[in-house]
């Protein structure tokens, strides 16, 4: 237990994946003093976006764009010794990213002259006395600290009550379970999902030897697009001036005048702004509307990951279908799923020896396993977003009480905010997200200045 003033107490971060790993880093360059606390000693430091194995895991983004910190642009170039515009523009294996932020988080500790602990073990429960804050641990020990901030990232997909009462030996319901992409003795499996988590599954599953048939199953069948060949180099544009319906045909309407790539990328730095713009109401039509079709086009694919989805398709190994579950009962050692293909009224009746749940992560706090998350949204210390996106929080990642109040102890970083700013997923939005924080938390002065 840490003992002193309040000003000589940590800020307590739980989750050291990319966001929380990344919010110490900061934390520490700035003068502050933290206490890292994560479950797994495997994730610490990558997480589950940079903890995989699998070398065909590749980045989204070019190494261009990785460096972990918005005031130094080439760091991860210089890192990895990429020199030239061609290897500046590739997408290196996650494997490598995660042991970039593993070196950065070593680093910063070594020159933290004692004003950081990393600590092993599950938090459960925080109490807040007046203005600090107590993490109980679920082995009975607890941490005190002036401020807490919650970067447990993704939380494993809902899980899909149509399929119910298959077995787990034949449902998954996290993708990245033990087993769910081992090869073993499956020849036709079933990815619930299409988007990024899914083309992971089809990745580890050809990297495992799997040489069976792969059907990737989402409302609407769309797989994400893939990056250019090169590098964008978006044209600086104002910011739009309008909103809804509008904006969508302004973007449609840009998109015929350049590449589509680099008329999304020119929104780049204004879609919080634009995202927070919009009424509630605004902002639920397009998650029920365009958010798909703005997922597989915004987050999307290394060029040699596309290729790859490619030829799996054209060989028939590989098919990306759009409809939806019916039902599913366990028949003959596998799953015999029925559902409804997009635009028909027939339905099809498939045998699967394997189904995996793909559809991303859980964003409903309500339904996730989190003990902490249970805790505190069970004290009222806070609530979900309007949109069951993440928790609630304000601008500055302060989370919102029951009553909607922003709390000056309690913060939130990573996909967990997403409610509030929509592009919160990717390492650049990220960044700059925990960069601020850090600054806020430390009272130093904002330094701005960050382009794609």
């Amino acid at each position: 237990m840490t003992t002193g003033g309040l000003s000589e107490l940590p800020v307590v971060i739980v989750g050291a994946g990319f966001s929380g790993t990344l919010l110490a880093i900061n934390l520490l360059r700035q003068g502050g003093r933290i206490i890292l606390v994560e479950r797994s000693d495997e994730r610490l430091a990558r997480g589950l976006a940079f903890g995989t194995h699998r070398p065909e895991h590749l980045l989204n983004v070019r190494a261009s764009n990785m460096s972990a910190f918005p005031d130094d642009k080439s760091h991860f170039l210089r890192w990895i010794g990429f020199s030239t515009k061609e290897q500046a523009n590739r997408f290196v294996p996650r494997l490598a990213y995660g042991q970039y932020l593993s070196e950065q988080l070593l680093e910063a500790l070594a020159a933290s002259g004692g004003r950081a602990e990393l600590r092993t073990g599950e938090a459960v429960d925080a109490t807040f006395d007046g203005e600090g804050v107590t993490i109980h641990l679920a082995d009975g020990d607890v941490i005190n600290g002036r401020a807490l901030v919650l970067a447990q990232g993704n939380f494993p997909p809902q899980p899909i009550p149509e399929l119910a009462h298959l077995p787990p030996s034949i449902l998954f319901d996290d993708p990245w379970m033990p087993g769910a992409t081992d090869a073993g003795r499956v020849h036709n499996i079933l990815l619930l999902g299409t988007g990024l988590t899914a083309v992971d599954a089809v990745l580890s599953l050809q990297g495992k030897g799997f040489r069976g048939r792969i059907t990737a199953l989402s409302r609407r069948g769309l797989r994400p697009r893939s990056h250019s060949a090169s590098g964008p180099v978006p044209t600086p544009v104002s910011r739009p001036q309008v909103s809804g319906s509008q904006l969508l045909r302004a973007i449609r309407q840009r998109a015929g005048e350049v590449e589509w790539r680099q008329a999304i990328d020119e929104l780049r730095p204004y879609v919080q702004h634009l995202w927070r713009s919009h009424s509630s109401a605004a902002q639920d039509r397009f998650l029920r509307h365009a958010r798909a079709y703005w997922d597989v086009h915004r987050h999307r694919l290394a060029p040699a990951v596309d290729e790859r989805l490619r030829m799996l398709e054209s060989s028939g190994v590989l098919d990306f279908a759009g409809g939806r579950i019916v039902e599913a009962s366990e028949q003959d050692g596998g799953a015999l799923v029925t559902w409804r293909p997009r635009g028909s009224d027939i339905v099809q009746t498939s045998l699967f020896d394997r189904v995996v749940n793909c559809t991303g992560p859980q964003g409903d706090l309500r339904r996730v396993a989190d003990p902490l998350v249970q805790s505190l949204l069970g004290a009222g210390r806070l609530r979900p977003d309007v949109h069951r996106l993440g928790l609630d929080v304000d601008h500055l990642g302060r989370v919102r009480d029951s009553d909607g109040e922003a709390q000056k102890r309690l913060f939130a970083v990573g996909p967990m905010t997403k409610g509030e700013a929509w592009e919160i997923v990717a390492v650049p939005d990220i960044r700059r997200q925990v960069w601020d924080l850090a600054r806020y938390l430390t009272d130093a002065h904002w330094v701005g200045g960050e382009g794609l």
